[in-house]
């Protein structure tokens, strides 16, 4: 149930994740929360309408989109002055991950309101988790720049990122950002695009950009519905920190035991010696 702390009249905002697919991923707590709350917040009304009416909540809608949120956030707040809750939802996933409301929830936390998330569905998540890429750094970039331009720029910026780098691609441009992908990096760097992420035609391609390309232009349809694209990068794109770690233990794995050679390479570089470890032994088996 939604409810206030006796020392506070104020009403609460909700950051609610609904489903971004399965309609089964919709939390118990979620749903109960917008069925408790005085109003619901959407993206579009009318495509949280639909998702109501399947759980057959009913709630008073009013909209908040890129265009409005900045006026809408004195609306919210003087609802939530009046004791009301306010419920913020996306068409899909976890409001403000690449979707409005950040500057309802900043203006509403700078005024002292209470903010309370609950959390669900998240595209970008629920592909990372299952790539098999690096999940112990990440960089999520949203949506990339529609220009090939823009795209290059940023892609080329990316070039001394540490761990995966997560952006979203749309059916209309996924050929050509793999495109752009394959030019500022060609094959140096390992992708994994997981399209149509917990509904009907859910796939992950894993492979380099001309691999991924090559998909495409076999099977047209892998280029439909919504993709999260996800890059690991190969000491070739600029990984200078592991080049260097690896040079060192090449060295010292000639001479010391494995642990050993990881324990002084921690020392010369920096870098932490349980990572070392691992990597000296992956060094070893290949």
């Amino acid at each position: 149930m939604v409810s206030h702390s006796s020392d506070d009249a104020r009403g609460s905002l909700y950051i609610v994740a609904t489903p971004i697919g399965n309609l089964d991923d919709f939390s118990k707590r979620a749903e109960q929360t917008l069925r408790d709350v005085d109003y619901i917040a959407a993206e579009d009304t009318r495509h949280t309408r639909r998702l109501l009416n399947h759980f057959g909540i009913e709630a008073k809608l009013f909209s908040i989109h890129d265009h409005n949120e900045k006026d809408k956030a004195n609306y919210v707040a003087s609802l939530l002055d009046e004791g009301k809750s306010v419920a913020l939802v996306s068409d899909a996933g976890t409001p403000l991950i690449s979707d409005p409301g950040y500057h309802v929830v900043h203006a509403l936390r700078e005024q002292g309101h209470k903010v309370v998330p609950i959390p669900g569905s998240c595209a970008l998540v629920a592909a990372l988790c299952a790539s098999g890429l690096p999940t112990d750094q990440f960089f999520f970039a949203g949506f990339v720049p529609a220009k090939s331009k823009g795209r290059c720029d940023l892609f080329e910026s990316w070039k001394k990122q540490t761990g995966t780098v997560v952006f979203y691609e749309s059916t209309h441009r996924i050929y050509d950002s793999i495109g752009d992908v394959h030019k500022v990096y060609g094959d140096d760097a390992q992708l994994v695009l997981a399209r149509e992420v917990t509904k009907t035609f859910e796939t992950f391609l894993s492979g380099t950009a001309s691999e991924v390309l090559a998909v495409f232009d076999t099977d047209a349809n892998q280029m439909r519905g919504e993709f999260v694209v996800m890059l690991s990068f190969t000491q070739e794109s600029g990984n200078e920190a592991e080049l260097e770690a690896k040079r060192i233990l090449s060295i010292l794995l000639e001479d010391l035991p494995v642990k050993q050679a990881a324990a002084m390479a921690a020392k010369l570089t920096g870098e932490k010696k349980n990572t070392l470890y691992k990597m000296a032994l992956d060094m070893q088996s290949a």
